[in-house]
């Protein structure tokens, strides 16, 4: 059949099959979490409990019968799979749809609203914090949560449902997580997505280990380029120039790159070894740990300088505090443009044209503010995109070579390493088994840290994000191996964790995640982006901007302009799909038939827990 995946809901049907299980006795009713769609649960001693269904469009004990409006709504509306698949096949249809602009920015209207309408804004929980308050809602110091913590009075960590402990987070991460054989992922995704995955979310997924993992350092809670700028403003006022509005840099070998420590005098998380002259300082302190963060690092810095000439030409009359601070405004755009057209259009996998244009929404509600949730820290752990070693122009690095060694950056240049992270295939990310031996630490601090903050279930998440939840095992794995491992380790497909979960969920066909990575991820991700004040009425118009030329940069930004503009000589190829995959990816696949080596290195110890993120 054209449709193979069609799937339309009548929410009579999914209302029962979505029944919550009854409260334990003598604990928190609220535990078997019985308010569904999206009802508020309160509960009124140890054996009883009130959902709030106010403005969900269900009625009832637990906010499960639909009123009409709802019932007609849902029935109409193709499950998210179902759009999946329209969105990613036929392509004729959707390069007329690309064509026609009034089509094209229908749709991107709705996908925007459609997504950014699933986030709480402003913010409800925190991890303190299962119930709306002024302290959840003030408090900047915090990750928001999605949904609130399970409670601690639950006879299991999942709530009613599960074993009464969770498996080892060690064993766990070993036998679903690790490597055993590098799994390159369909879609062609390249290490220049990769690294810059990591270089951009790096700015607003900054947790304190100090106080938790439940603690954010980027106050910002968004795209404001702390990672090139620094998070404080003695930071920042280390790493500028004040001359022209520009950052400080060093020139070598007639090439633009950051100044180092001793000369700006700001901290970065270097190991003993590294000497002075590599020390490269930047706006985050811990990028020095591989060279595809400082390449893109550099690329930011020259970018700054040179959009600094640009308005300087426009406006000789500026002085250093009008021009920094309108590049910064321009950074941020070319940032959220190049997000939305090149990285979210690629994972998307659409034949359909995705559009950054913040007048969709000036007519629509939509608030221009955002704050970070943690489970959109926890759902971005994307370690499986790492290979097992680094091809670049005709030298390999494994782990411990290419962990910080920023004489990488210098050594080959910008040009070189864009061109050879193009051409170098990522992991996949869903399907289990793929994150690599050396950085299995992270994973499995990411589990610990999930489990501090009492994180509900991937079925629970599923069901907040508008997807069925998973019926069993092999349903959420879509094989028998892995299904019946979870299965001894978990009891209840009800208690499997978010995170592993998400890892291990099966994959969309050819494609680099499951469904609930998509569906849980775009929502964060768009209304981060989309709640940028640049993107409000005020900001977005090109006074803001220093004019039509600040202006023009931001509307004309890709990710190949960003590289061509700021590298010396012929410009490479600069993509977040690998060119020419078939004749490449042999080549640079590199698939390890045993574990990974993880006792090459231990950057945990290096690094004193303080980028277990990264």
């Amino acid at each position: 059949t054209i449709f193979p995946k069609l799937q339309f809901c009548f929410p009579l049907l999914c209302s029962l099959r979505n029944q919550p299980l009854p409260p334990s006795s003598g604990s928190n009713p609220c535990c078997s979490e019985p308010c569904q769609n999206r009802g508020v649960c309160t509960a009124l001693g140890t054996d009883n409990y009130e959902c709030d269904c106010t403005r969900t469009g269900y009625h009832g004990q637990n906010c499960t019968t639909p009123e009409f409006l709802t019932w007609i709504k849902m029935s109409l509306k193709p499950s998210p799979n179902t759009i999946h698949y329209l969105l990613t096949h036929f392509k004729g249809f959707w390069n007329i749809i690309n064509n026609i602009s009034f089509l094209r920015d229908a749709i991107m209207r709705y996908v925007l609203t459609s997504r950014s309408h699933m986030i709480d804004s402003p913010p409800t929980y925190n991890a303190d914090y299962g119930y709306k308050n002024w302290e959840a809602y003030s408090n900047l110091s915090y990750y928001t949560r999605t949904l609130p913590p399970v409670p601690e009075d639950c006879p299991t960590p999942m709530g009613v449902v599960g074993k009464k402990e969770l498996p080892d987070a060690k064993l766990l991460a070993e036998k679903l997580l690790m490597r055993r054989q590098f799994i390159p992922d369909p879609q062609g995704t390249s290490l220049m997505f990769a690294f810059f995955a990591q270089h951009f979310t790096h700015q607003f997924f900054k947790s304190d280990m100090k106080k938790g993992p439940a603690f954010t350092q980027a106050k910002g809670h968004g795209v404001d380029l702390n990672h090139i700028y620094g998070d404080n403003l003695e930071r920042q006022h280390k790493l500028r120039l004040f001359k022209d509005g520009k950052l400080k840099h060093q020139i070598l070998d007639g090439e633009m790159y950051p100044p180092t420590v001793k000369e700006v005098g700001v901290d970065m998380h270097y190991p003993p070894h590294v000497p002075d002259s590599h020390r490269f300082a930047v706006g985050h302190e811990a990028f020095g740990l591989v060279p595809g963060l400082m390449m893109y690092a550099t690329i930011w810095l020259r970018e700054h300088n040179r959009v600094c000439d640009v308005l300087k030409e426009v406006h000789p009359d500026w002085d250093d505090e009008r021009l920094f601070q309108t590049t910064r405004l321009i950074l941020i755009g070319e940032t959220i443009k190049i997000v939305i057209e090149d990285y979210v259009q690629h994972l998307s996998g659409y034949h359909f044209k995705l559009k950054f244009d913040p007048e969709l929404l000036f007519n629509q509600r939509f608030q221009y503010q955002n704050r970070i949730a943690s489970e959109f820290n926890t759902l971005y752990h994307w370690h499986p995109l790492m290979p097992d070693t680094f091809h670049i122009e005709e030298k390999d690095y494994n782990y411990k070579q290419f962990v910080f060694n920023t004489s990488v950056v210098t050594e080959h240049g910008i040009g070189n390493l864009v061109e050879s992270f193009t051409n170098q295939i990522a992991g996949r990310v869903a399907g289990g088994r793929n994150v690599p031996g050396p950085i299995m630490y992270v994973a499995i601090k990411s589990i610990e840290n999930s489990r501090q903050m009492r994180y509900q279930s991937l079925n629970a998440y599923r069901k907040r994000f508008n997807m069925k939840p998973y019926s069993s095992f092999e349903d959420m794995t879509g094989e028998k191996e892995m299904a019946a491992l979870l299965e001894e380790m978990y009891g209840h497909v009800d208690a499997v964790e978010l995170y592993p979960g998400l890892l291990v969920e099966k994959p969309r066909a050819n494609a680099i995640f499951g469904e609930t990575m998509v569906e849980m991820g775009a929502p964060f991700s768009l209304k981060g982006l989309m709640g940028n004040p640049i993107c409000s009425p005020e900001y977005w118009k090109p006074s803001t901007f220093g004019g039509s030329a600040g202006f023009d940069i931001i509307n004309t930004a890709s990710l190949q302009r960003l590289v061509c503009n700021n590298v010396r000589g012929p410009c490479p190829v600069a993509s977040f799909h690998v060119p020419n995959i078939k004749e490449t990816g042999s080549m640079i696949i590199n698939s390890s038939t045993s574990h990974s080596g993880g006792s090459d290195i231990n950057p945990t110890v290096i690094l004193k827990e303080r980028t277990t993120e990264l």
